[in-house]
């Protein structure tokens, strides 16, 4: 499995895998990788759990279920968080898969637009804003399309900067502070995600209010996160581990969407930024940090 063995969506897995009846190390072995964001790692670990044989893959991310899929074609693929499975080439169908490869989907066109409405609703006044992106992300692309296509009914322009190694976060706030953005957009991923400390602190000294679609990023004083929650995607991928173990075929499984989706607003970045979040806004979130 390709993910963090301590975090809440690790927790999440395990609940899922006990509501299922399986009991951690007496019924099944969970064999936990991590690439910490580095892509470069990815293949490496991939090609270590393929040769042990392992009965399922649990993947998160773009980058790591294409390098899944391109290491093996038989032992089945179970995605807990993957933007478009489509738009990204891995199955050409929800519905009907086929192949090795199933699991859950984050709808991310949708949520893009909805991250940058509720950004400038919390920032009436916003008009600049930045987007950060990382050209070895797959779907970042088609993030950006639907970003420039959502900017102008909300009187946004946006000003895109990359980076895709830790050295190049300094030029790119660089960038940021000369286009005078106002707040920054970070577009979920997995280099963006296991970087978000020295992300949070850059923007932090920056003075810029962050959205993200994790809620980790709120959580540790990004401004607000919106996004399917990750828990919930690696509690229900659990189910189809289930389902495989006990003889169906991942190509038969239909791909699921997100159902449950979490507004994080953090009031002390807010206020710490001078900020003013509207009321109807904190009403409307699922957690209010103060």
């Amino acid at each position: 499995m390709t993910a963090s063995l301590d975090s809440k969506e690790a927790q999440a897995f395990r609940q899922g895998l006990r509501d299922a009846c399986y009991s951690d190390s007496r019924d099944v072995v969970i064999d936990w990788r991590s690439a910490n964001g580095d892509y470069a790692r990815v293949p490496t670990l991939v090609a270590d759990l393929v040769q042990r044989k392992v009965e399922v893959i649990i993947v998160t991310g773009t980058p790591t279920a294409q390098a899944v899929k391109r290491a093996t074609s038989i032992i089945p693929i179970v995605m807990a968080v993957v933007a478009d499975p489509v738009e990204s080439g891995l199955v050409s169908n929800l519905a009907h898969p086929g192949g090795n490869l199933t699991g859950l989907s984050m709808m991310m066109s949708e949520l893009s637009a909805k991250r940058l409405q509720l950004l400038k609703e919390a920032i009436p006044l916003l008009t600049r804003v930045a987007v950060l992106w990382n050209p070895d992300t797959p779907f970042h692309t088609k993030v950006i399309e639907d970003l420039k296509a959502a900017a102008p009914s909300l009187s946004l322009k946006l000003n895109f900067v990359s980076a895709r190694t830790l050295e190049d976060f300094g030029p790119a706030f660089s960038a940021i502070r000369r286009a005078h953005s106002q707040a920054l957009y970070a577009i979920e991923g997995g280099f963006f995600f296991a970087h978000r400390t020295v992300l949070l602190k850059l923007a932090s000294r920056a003075r810029l209010p962050v959205i993200y679609g994790g809620s980790h990023f709120a959580d540790e004083g990004g401004l607000m996160s919106y996004g399917p929650s990750y828990s919930d995607l690696f509690r229900r991928s659990a189910g189809y581990v289930d389902k495989i173990l006990k003889g169906d075929k991942p190509g038969d499984l239909p791909i699921e969407q997100a159902t449950k989706f979490e507004l994080v607003i953090n009031l002390k970045t807010a206020k710490a930024l001078g900020l003013d979040v509207p009321l109807f806004l904190q009403q409307l979130a699922d957690k209010v940090i103060e």
